[in-house]
């Protein structure tokens, strides 16, 4: 009577070794995929980097143009205007003004002119177009236009 649960126990480990080699050869075919679909996902990373830089440099050339027509419209408008805070200060204390007096012939405050010679903000185009026409009068007519 032995003899039987030795039959079993055989049957029994050979049954487990057969599956543990049924379940190593499909663990093997799964890491294979597992390491092709890795390989696959970090070349479709290479490729979104590249056209993500493709489509900045794309973006960044459509814009030229775009800026180079308001440039042109600009420019059919008037010059284009430099500011330089030391060079607004120089004319403001060559007339001998006030930021005040200077600020009203521009059309701003004086603290908007203070700010503007410290370089903690730029006057905006409108405004460059009055300190052109500022710049551009005597000291004759900048007297004239404070008295009235």
């Amino acid at each position: 009577m032995r003899a039987t649960p030795n039959i079993a126990s055989i049957l029994k480990a050979e049954i487990s070794r057969v599956a543990r080699k049924e379940v190593r050869a499909e663990i093997e075919t799964l890491k294979k995929a597992s390491v092709a679909h890795w390989a696959s996902i970090a070349e479709m990373r290479r490729q979104f980097s590249v056209l993500e830089k493709e489509l900045r440099r794309v973006a960044k050339t459509a814009m030229r143009p775009a800026m180079a027509d308001a440039l042109g419209n600009e420019a059919d408008t008037g010059t284009k205007r430099r500011f330089s805070a030391t060079r607004l200060a120089a004319h403001h204390a060559k007339l001998g003004l006030s930021a005040a007096h200077y600020g009203h012939l521009v059309g701003v405050s004086g603290q908007t002119i203070y700010h503007w010679e410290q370089g903690k903000v730029r006057p905006r185009a409108a405004q460059l177009e009055s300190l052109a026409s500022v710049r551009r009068l005597s000291k004759q007519e900048v007297a004239e236009r404070l008295e009235s």
